[in-house]
């Protein structure tokens, strides 16, 4: 037994095995349907919970780690995943607080987001089905390379709830009435191409002309010296106008271009009907049901190749086993009792944890997990960081 004390809780990890031992006679012979309170003795094995915690000792060659384990059967009856999120993509709020919304068993801190700017996740998003967001460029995603990653890289459970790391790309399109059809870049993304058009709907609620600014690399870059965008109301062009601050309002849609996407926007006008498409495409040909980015560190049951193993960090991470079930880990980091782990460590824990593909999710300080209503991890800020979004667990 094992105990830790943080934030005046104290939480007890225990580590027990229990065997029954039934003899394989009695006085009167073999057990047999001839015994009934014996035979209901034997066949009475209590089912394995749906979803178990544990808290977790290791030694690393940097010094000494606790790790968070959440397991999450997610074939079993009112077990399910779910996006955790604000009313809009950029709205923030503690795990426990999304968590404690939803009625979540579990949560887990989700992907990397545009931190004290727009505060967008930087990768795909999907909430019951519903796109809401779609990756910025490689170059302006906030976090630590990893060798063969995409910025469209999720893992994502499907109206089964079988969990599968996939891949997903935005196929979005406006078409006006004489057929030319521009291609859309992006969806509620903190960062649109250069040279590209992006999408913002009503789950949009932050600077869009900001969208329109840096680099596909550099996010200090200037803004594009020519930005528009185009208000769409009722499936025709409501406004052509130099891009704004603020939410989008219901019922509304916002185009925005940069360099060559801001010339051919400009070929609309107040009043043209335009016709505007997107859905999100899983590599799987699974539709997604949920979704959250993150970067995969363990495929087929081997780490991936490359993975960084110097720098330490407080890590947050998501697995599935062969069977089906899902994984949530944390590992904390930068206090002397528990040093952090290495994006290659994550991997490896992901395995020992009985997973066979793994994503990394966004750690540091955002690291954090909650259990049955209680943050079970011990974050490395006083203050408990709040996020864009989480992955949850609804169960009994």
């Amino acid at each position: 037994m094992t105990r830790r004390v943080r934030d005046g809780m104290v939480t007890v990890a225990v580590t027990a095995v229990l065997t029954v031992l039934l003899p394989a006679s009695t006085p009167a012979g073999p057990v047999s349907a001839a015994d009934p309170a014996l035979a209901a003795a034997v066949h009475a094995v209590a089912p394995a919970p749906a979803i178990t915690h544990r808290e977790e000792r290791i030694d690393t060659p940097g010094g000494p780690v606790t790790t968070d384990v959440v397991v999450a059967d997610l074939r079993r009856s009112g077990v399910q995943a779910t996006l955790l999120t604000g009313a809009t993509v950029g709205e923030r709020a503690t795990v426990a607080v999304h968590a404690d919304r939803a009625g979540a068993a579990a949560a887990l801190n989700g992907d990397f987001f545009d931190f004290a700017r727009s505060n967008v996740p930087a990768g795909p998003s999907v909430r019951d089905g519903r796109a809401l967001t779609s990756p910025v460029p490689p170059g302006r995603r906030l976090a630590p390379a990893v060798p063969g990653s995409d910025p469209g890289d999720v893992l994502a459970v499907d109206d089964g709830g079988t969990p599968r790391i996939d891949r997903l790309v935005l196929d979005a399109s406006a078409t006006a009435a004489d057929g030319t059809t521009l291609p859309i870049r992006t969806l509620n993304a903190y960062a649109v191409p250069v040279g590209g058009i992006g999408l913002l709907t009503p789950d949009w609620n932050g600077d869009r002309n900001a969208t329109l600014c840096g680099s596909d690399t550099d996010r200090d870059a200037p803004c594009a010296p020519d930005r528009i965008e185009v208000a769409v109301r009722d499936g025709a062009v409501a406004e052509v106008r130099p891009p704004g601050t603020g939410p989008v309002a219901d019922g509304e849609q916002i185009l925005v271009g940069r360099d060559e996407g801001a010339a051919a926007l400009r070929g609309l006008a107040p009043g043209d009907p335009v016709e505007i498409e997107h859905r999100m495409t899983a590599a799987s040909g699974v539709p997604p049901r949920t979704a959250v980015g993150g970067s995969p560190v363990l495929r087929d049951g081997a780490p991936v190749p490359g993975l960084d193993a110097a720098v330490r960090e407080p890590r947050s991470a998501a697995g599935i086993t062969a069977e089906g079930r899902l994984i949530l880990l944390t590992a904390d980091g930068r206090e002397s009792t528990s040093v952090g782990i290495t994006l290659a460590e994550t991997a490896e824990q992901l395995r020992r944890a009985g997973a066979v593909h793994g994503v990394n999710l966004d750690g540091g300080g955002s690291s954090t997990m909650v259990f049955r209503g209680q943050v079970v991890n011990a974050p490395s800020e006083d203050a408990h960081r709040a996020v864009p979004n989480a992955f949850g667990i609804l169960a009994p």
